[in-house]
């Protein structure tokens, strides 16, 4: 991809806008991560990110033309850090798919480069 950033094409992500609150923060994460095979918890929306790192996952999933969802982590502040805690990772944007964390920008980058991202949402 040669400009990672370019997020004007197609966009193949839906935010998730109804996630039950009532639930506890643990049950409210899994049945998000587990709400599509392919979840972003990212900064903003698909349509408009609200870093760049996100933009760049939206981007290379776009490219892709997969199907996945997102969370926006900046409308939550509780499922913010709750899923800093429950996947053991630091930073965002982060990737589940079929329920597993695959990683951050840096790693899907990574993956996205060498072939090995489309093999794994392929699977």
């Amino acid at each position: 991809m040669n400009n990672p950033f370019n997020i004007l094409n197609k966009n193949t992500g839906t935010p998730i806008t109804d996630e039950p609150t009532a639930a506890d923060l643990a049950a409210r994460i899994k049945n998000i991560i587990d709400s599509s095979d392919l979840v972003l918890f990212m900064k903003g929306i698909p349509d408009a990110p609200q870093c760049g790192f996100s933009a760049n996952v939206v981007a290379i999933l776009n490219h892709l033309k997969v199907e996945f969802k997102t969370f926006d982590i900046l409308s939550d502040m509780d499922i913010r850090q709750g899923v800093k805690e429950f996947s053991n990772w630091p930073t965002y944007p982060q990737l589940y798919f079929k329920s597993k964390l695959v990683g951050g920008n840096d790693i899907i980058t990574e993956m996205y480069e060498s072939g090995d991202l489309q093999q794994v949402i392929n699977s």
